[in-house]
Order: C-alpha cells, then sequence, then structure tokens
C-alpha cells in the first residue's frame, strides 16, 4: 500500500509531546483562507515553481515536453499550468531544487523505515511519530495502515485532524493513536462555512465521539485576526471544551502569512488572503481565558 507524502519533518517538537517525526500526507477536505500548508490540500501532486532560487539555466525548459515552461526575452522562467502534466522532468534537470514535484508515493515500509532513524530521540523525550497533512483521514485506508506499522515497532503515535471524516474513519484512526490534536477553527457555522469552505457540524460532532470515548485530544485553534479572536468565539469555545470533560490542553497557533509565498509557487494565490495574527495583548488575553477555566494552554502547538 501506498500513500502520497508531501513531506516528513524530523526533530518536530510542536506536533504532540516530545521529539517528533511527523508525517504531512497530501488531501484537505478543508479549504481554509489562511492555510499555511496550501500544498497540502489537492490529494494529487503539484509544481511549485521557486523564482528566487532559479538561475536562469533554462534547463526545465528545455526539458519539459509540453511546452509549460517558458522563458521570456529577459530569460525569467515561467510556468503554464494548463499544459503541465505533472512529469516531474523539468524537476529532474533543475540543480537548484527550483522546480519540484509536491507530493510522492511512499510505501508504509518506506515511511516506517524513514521514521525509525530517529527511534532513539522518542525513546529518550516521550516522543513519537505524528501523522498531519493535509489530514491523514483523506488517505485513512494508507494512515491506518502506518499506524498500524508505527504501533507494531513500539513507536508511538499522535494524528493531528481537522476532524472532517466520515464512513468510519475517524473510529478506526482514533483507535490506532495514541493521542489526537484536533484543530479547532470557528464556532458559528455560518462563519466556518465562510473562511474554510465546510461546516462544522460534523467536526465539533466529530471532537464530542472522541471524548466520549476517552481518547486524549489536545485541541489546537489557529488564532486569526477577524476570523476567530473575538470574545464571542473564545468564550463559546471555552464551553464547548469545559463540556466535553477530557480535554484540557490547548495549543494556540497565532496566524503567519507563510503558506501565502506557498500559494503562489503552486500557481493557488488567488485563492488565499492576507490576514493578521491578534496582537501581542489580545494573545495573552485569550491564553489566560482559557487559563482562568482551567486549561493547560501552550502556544506554538
Amino acid at each position: 500500500m501506498t500513500g502520497r507524502i508531501f513531506d516528513i519533518k524530523r526533530y518536530s517538537i510542536h506536533d504532540g509531546p516530545g521529539i517528533r517525526t511527523t508525517v504531512f500526507l497530501k488531501g484537505c477536505a478543508l479549504n481554509c483562507l489562511w492555510c499555511h500548508n496550501p500544498e497540502s490540500i489537492a490529494a494529487g501532486p503539484e509544481l511549485m515553481h521557486w523564482p528566487a532560487r532559479c538561475t536562469r539555466c533554462h534547463a526545465c525548459v528545455k526539458a519539459c515536453p509540453t511546452g509549460a515552461i517558458s522563458k521570456d526575452d529577459g530569460g525569467v522562467v515561467a510556468v503554464d499550468r494548463t499544459k503541465c502534466d505533472l512529469c516531474g522532468r523539468c524537476a529532474e534537470a533543475c540543480l537548484y531544487d527550483a522546480m519540484q514535484i509536491v507530493g510522492r508515493d511512499m510505501s508504509v515500509e518506506q515511511v516506517v523505515a524513514e521514521v525509525e532513524r530517529d527511534r532513539v530521540f522518542y525513546e529518550q523525550s516521550g516522543g513519537g511519530v505524528t501523522l498531519s497533512g493535509g489530514d491523514p483521514f483523506v488517505q485513512a485506508d494508507f494512515s491506518a495502515a502506518l499506524l498500524d506499522a508505527c504501533r507494531s515497532r513500539g513507536l508511538r503515535t499522535a494524528l493531528d485532524t481537522a476532524g472532517m471524516s466520515q464512513n468510519g474513519a475517524l473510529d478506526r484512526l482514533a483507535a490506532r493513536a495514541d493521542i489526537i490534536l484536533f484543530d479547532l477553527k470557528v464556532m458559528d457555522d455560518d462563519r466556518h462555512r465562510a473562511s474554510t469552505g465546510v461546516s462544522n457540524v460534523p467536526i465539533l460532532r466529530n471532537l464530542q465521539r472522541l471524548t466520549a470515548a476517552g481518547r486524549e485530544v489536545w485541541v489546537r485553534i489557529p488564532l486569526v485576526h477577524g476570523v476567530n479572536d473575538d470574545d464571542d468565539n473564545i468564550r463559546r469555545t471555552i464551553d464547548l471544551l469545559l463540556s466535553l470533560k477530557t480535554v484540557r490542553r490547548i495549543g494556540l497557533l497565532p496566524y503567519h502569512s507563510g503558506g501565502l509565498d506557498k500559494a503562489g509557487r503552486i500557481g493557488k494565490d488567488p485563492q488565499f488572503r492576507k490576514f493578521e495574527a491578534p496582537s501581542e495583548e489580545r494573545i495573552a488575553a485569550i491564553e489566560a481565558a482559557f487559563r482562568d477555566a482551567g486549561f493547560e494552554v501552550r502556544r506554538g502547538g
């Protein structure tokens, strides 16, 4: 069995307890306007172009069989994505990683071999392997097989999810993970639809199911000014989490604009917007509100 991976990040300290290796899978059911990994949303591979790395050797232009890559009179390289068939020849020809195919198919065995390289760090720190994305639920069968393989080797596992899953995927994957990192965006359904493209009704229902089943859940909240940092949304979020009883850890993730650059590199910049992080004073007030409600709060994961 193979899955589509777009990154494997070693020595991660923000995706669960201890030192971890985070496996990023392609595909997400949400389309958040502020997404910091826009290359994770589409399930298929994508061409990422880094103009700042280009030396204008034009090896990519010569290698492209469809004429999707061209150069102007000044030697600047451009990509016509309507002609690109993602064959990857431009990436193979480029010596400077200015052209990259984002998303490679890997077997369970290949991924496990990669994550096991840092076993000593997991054992010393209480860390392990985190499946993220995108969202692991989009590739549920592969994610389940990968979790099983990790656990059979004694590796602790975590799932980072936006909570949008159907057809029993939630129960299948949650049963195989030691910890669930659950991203919670906006409480109001209309606002949630406007900023993520989907309703939050099934997401909140899934969160309630996980906690009712006794799963260890850490809630992570991206803080985006003007979207979810207002008093009403924070109050409603706290009220919901207090009702769940088993949620005690909260991670606050202030917005950053790094995703906009990557959106431009994959030709999708018109689909995303630049937001702002809440002020430092506002973030501190939100942290205090969660702590006063009895939660353990951490900024950054």
